[in-house]
């Protein structure tokens, strides 16, 4: 019997590490390889996998990552739940560099990237409420538990990337509600869902989006100095929420392929 694991994070840019102790374990998937080696550790007597998304040196740029790999290797190996850390962009004045938010909706402005494992059949997966309601929950009480503020809901507006958005972009993703501009929540999350994993992302804003003030400009070096910056309360608010959650699921995730004829067995 290979290795297990009940709880994954998926880390982003900056957190290259979570578990201390872990053991590495390579995994293959009909995708391809996941962006890294898995590492797995016992966290509260939980069993948690990590996984850097952009792979430990950040070989993988935003549009090229491996989505379906990772997410395959993960549910291969026990995995059910999945916390996504992530770097975002604040669209509106009030999210500055340090906040956290754990969104609710995404809108997808991505083009060219897999989306999906079922590229043949009828698979049509409901995606009207992207984020696992426990898992919000639990992200959002971990996060008070260590004092740290976190804003509950708003839309993550996904870009291809890798380059930042014009300001005239910027303005035009608030106009449409978007909270926070990222270029890694898609495909991850319906990916997630359609492997009828729970998933619940947690954005740290590192900067105000170029459009928000005529001052505003976004630089990589920022992004990845604010990250560096709030990588340790990061970490111990991923830790918390990791222990908290409840080891039976009780929401609709673990229920979206119901009643779908799947055209090859999940892992």
């Amino acid at each position: 019997m290979g290795p297990t694991a009940e709880l994954a994070v998926i880390g982003g840019s900056g957190l290259y590490a979570l578990l201390d102790g872990a053991t590495e374990h390579v995994v293959q998937t009909p995708y391809g390889a996941p962006s890294d080696a898995v590492t797995i550790a016992e966290v509260g007597g939980r069993r948690v996998a990590f996984l850097p998304r952009h792979g430990r040196d950040h070989r993988y740029p935003p549009h090229l990552i491996p989505y379906r790999a990772n997410l395959w290797a993960l549910r291969s190996l026990g995995v059910r739940q999945v916390l996504a850390p992530c770097a975002v962009g604040g669209l509106r004045p009030e999210l500055g560099p340090g906040t956290f938010v754990v969104p609710d909706q995404l809108v997808d402005r991505t083009s060219g990237r897999a989306q999906t494992y079922y590229d043949q059949g009828a698979v049509h997966v409901s995606f009207a409420d992207p984020y696992c309601p426990v898992g919000r929950r639990t992200l959002l009480d971990a996060a008070a538990g260590r004092g740290v503020p976190a804003v509950d809901g708003g839309t993550v507006v996904v870009v291809e990337g890798p380059r930042f958005s014009t300001r005239a972009e910027s303005r035009w993703f608030a106009s449409l509600g978007g909270t926070v501009v990222n270029m890694t929540g898609h495909p991850e999350a319906v990916l997630a869902r359609e492997l009828a994993l729970c998933y619940t992302s947690i954005a740290l804003v590192t900067d105000l989006d170029a459009g928000v003030t005529a001052e505003e400009s976004v630089t990589q070096e920022e992004v990845f100095r604010v990250f560096a910056e709030n990588t340790n309360v990061l970490r111990a608010v991923l830790l918390d929420a990791v222990a908290a959650l409840p080891a039976e699921r009780d929401c609709p995730c673990g229920h979206a392929l119901d009643g779908i004829k799947l055209p090859f067995p999940l892992p």
